[in-house]
């Protein structure tokens, strides 16, 4: 059992080695890894969990939901390319692990959650860490937050059946989009979208990836979350 910062960061670095020919990297961004190395994970784990927090792979946190695996929020926030300027949608905000992370890396966080009594345990640890460049609220991350757009970044943490139009609208030209897209439990594939300053969008698969689902219209379960983990070791299609 791993007991320590370093030894995620460690396995982070050998992951992104392990899939390099799939993610077209073999480091990733220094400013993504100090975000990793400053942010502490245990704090978004139950007390129950925490001698497992540095482990490299997703940890139940209530409510049907897990933090994502360290590999799968490190590299879905250096595929966002994060700048000290921007301002960025998150869809799931989970544990808020992924949250903190982003926080440390743009201006401001906007981040919907469909699990109300999940948005109350993170903004709790937001409030006792001092991570004030945060806004959430409950609701149907299909439809985005409209209120806010456009976002220099769009970052989704759990399975889209499809990319919803809501969220390539509140992209702005020259934005990012990464988002998992696939069926509850089936094939998922981890999708960078790219949005060019005259609002044309292109698309590229990352790897194999498997999430919870991303429920539409904001009821019937728990199921939008942040659980995440890579496809690079199983049979997820990698």
């Amino acid at each position: 059992m791993q007991n320590n910062q370093q030894d995620m960061i460690d396995d982070i670095n050998a992951e992104v080695r392990y899939t390099h020919s799939l993610i077209g990297k073999d480091t990733l961004d220094p400013r993504v890894m100090e975000a990793m190395r400053k942010v502490p994970r245990d704090a978004f784990v139950p007390p129950e969990m925490r001698g497992a927090a540095f482990e490299n792979g997703p940890l139940p946190i209530g409510y049907g939901q897990t933090i994502s695996q360290p590999y799968i929020v490190a590299l879905m926030t250096d595929l966002l390319a994060p700048e000290p300027g921007h301002r960025i949608l998150e869809i799931g905000t989970g544990s808020g692990y992924q949250t903190a992370i982003l926080s440390q890396l743009c201006s401001k966080v906007y981040t919907v959650e469909v699990v109300e009594e999940l948005g109350v345990i993170a903004a709790d640890i937001f409030r006792r860490l001092g991570y004030r460049n945060i806004e959430m609220r409950t609701g149907d991350g299909y439809q985005g937050w409209p209120e806010h757009a456009p976002y220099d970044g769009i970052i989704v943490t759990a399975a889209a059946a499809y990319i919803p139009d809501a969220l390539v609208e509140q992209l702005r030209p020259g934005g990012r989009m990464v988002i998992p897209v696939g069926l509850p439990y089936s094939h998922q594939e981890l999708v960078l979208l790219k949005k060019d300053e005259q609002g044309k969008t292109e698309t590229e698969t990352v790897l194999g990836v498997a999430f919870v689902p991303l429920v539409e219209g904001g009821h019937g379960g728990h199921q939008q979350g942040s659980q995440g983990e890579s496809g690079s070791r199983n049979d997820a299609g990698v």
